[in-house]
């Protein structure tokens, strides 16, 4: 289970890293620095720190195997409603409500710090002598 949660987390930040480099492209290339701040938050909390937990999880063996789950979800839930609230709050594409947009933002926030809680707790529960051995 827990070779899927790494793919599965490399997966999801290798989405986050194209939408990434993407956003950045389009304003290099507007001359509009308006997605800025959610760029910068697609590349550092959807790419690098999902990618991070996905390496992780692929060199070191955690005893709590369920909490790799509730921490993979947590992560990928936070990230899309941290940057998606954060599009919406900010730039304001859709005619949507703005406290359903902030509510967003601050619940995929909030779920996201817990999955960085987890994680800092998950790497004190690696196996002994830490790494995946496969045989």
């Amino acid at each position: 289970m827990q070779e899927k949660w790494s793919i599965r987390l490399i997966r999801i930040a290798a989405l986050f890293g194209l939408l990434g480099t993407v956003l950045g492209s389009h304003m290099a290339g507007s001359g509009s620095y308006a997605f800025k701040p959610i760029h910068a938050h697609i590349l550092l909390v959807g790419w690098l720190s999902v990618f991070s937990w996905g390496v992780f999880y692929r060199i070191y063996k955690v005893r709590a195997i369920k909490l790799v789950a509730v921490q993979g979800w947590t992560a990928i839930i936070g990230s899309i409603g941290l940057t998606g609230g954060m599009w919406l709050q900010f730039l304001k594409p859709f005619d949507v409500n703005p406290t359903v947009s902030l509510i967003l933002y601050i619940v995929g926030g909030t779920i996201l710090l817990i999955s960085f809680a987890l994680f800092a707790v998950i790497t004190f529960l690696i196996e002994k002598d830490g790494k995946y051995n496969k045989k």
